[in-house]
């Protein structure tokens, strides 16, 4: 009987080494990318790309014409990234990174005006693994998706995990979101002061709001609310309340005492931002002394609620 063959392997790290070196490389590369909002040139090779993942193997799939083929052009994915993503292809690691590792080298690259390139500096750096997993997910590669979730999950902080929510929420990763929200929550002050809060998108704060275990008060929330809304506004170019729509029936205005509600009601007037009618319906639970006096208005305390008066006579005390 013929005795089987057995696979023996040589060293992981030379192999893995050589195939790094090919990665934007030139040199018998047989498909160019342009990349990138900056229109970046990068190389690679069809078979690896192809056999590697699904996405490629369906983009490159025809075979090139003759002469100089057209570039491919991903206009959505950094550079930075989308050579992350060729990393992890062509070796099967990738090196992950909190930031980019330079604006300027995801900018102009050196071809813009002094102007230009001093604006890209003061941009806040990119969190570039957030980019990579975001490519990862269009990219059907589950493997780097999953490598990107851990990495993201072990460095989550009060600079990262907004951004990280919102990539959550945009792609439906379920697990993530969790993990997002239970750290906002623990964290509630600290987040809301960041920028990653104002750029959420209304589907990602709603969660936020309807949380009771946020550890602030609604005073506070309220003015981050309007803080949100005013930054939407301004982006987007529509009234502060068309843009709060989606999320202000979500604040709790029957935990606030007569005199805030009576501040909010002022500012209300000046700048649109509740529906009136939300604000009376709060209205009416002070005026019943009954938290269930107003089915619109809801009272349950969040963890972070500051103690009023008024709250012994709400029915529904935090659990």
């Amino acid at each position: 009987m013929e005795t089987p063959g057995l696979v023996v392997h040589g060293e992981a790290e030379p192999f893995s080494t050589a195939l790094r070196s090919l990665v934007n490389n030139r040199l018998y590369s047989d498909v160019r990318f342009v990349v990138g909002q900056e229109q970046q040139e990068v190389f690679a090779h069809r078979c690896l790309l192809a056999c590697r993942c699904n996405f490629f193997q369906r983009l490159l799939g025809q075979e090139p014409g003759p002469g100089v083929p057209s570039p491919v052009v991903l206009s959505t994915v950094p550079a930075e990234a989308f050579l992350a993503v060729l990393e992890f292809l062509y070796t099967n690691s990738v090196k992950l990174q909190r930031h980019s590792v330079s604006p300027v080298g995801r900018g102009l690259g050196g071809r813009g005006t002094e102007a230009e390139e001093t604006a890209l500096r003061l941009q806040p750096p990119t969190l570039q693994v957030l980019e990579v997993l975001t490519a990862a997910v269009e990219y059907g590669l589950e493997e780097l998706r999953e490598l990107c979730l851990e990495f993201v999950v072990k460095m989550l902080d009060v600079e990262l995990v907004c951004e990280t929510l919102q990539v959550a929420v945009t792609f439906g990763l379920g697990p993530l979101q969790e993990r997002c929200i239970a750290f906002i929550e623990a964290h509630s002050q600290e987040v809301l002061g960041t920028r990653g809060f104002l750029e959420l998108s209304a589907p990602a704060l709603l969660p936020l709001l309807r949380s009771d275990n946020l550890c602030v008060d609604e005073a506070e929330l309220v003015l981050a609310a309007r803080s949100w809304a005013r930054v939407g506004a301004a982006v987007l170019e529509r009234p502060v309340a068309e843009v709060a729509a989606p999320v202000v029936r979500e604040l709790r205005l029957a935990l606030l005492a007569p005199a805030e509600l009576s501040a909010l009601e002022e500012q209300n007037r000046r700048e649109p931002l509740i529906p009136v009618e939300q604000i009376v319906e709060a209205w009416k639970c002070h005026a019943l002394r009954r938290g269930d006096a107003a089915r619109e208005a809801p009272c349950r305390r969040r963890r972070g609620t500051v103690p009023r008066e008024h709250h012994r006579f709400l029915d529904l005390p935090f659990k």
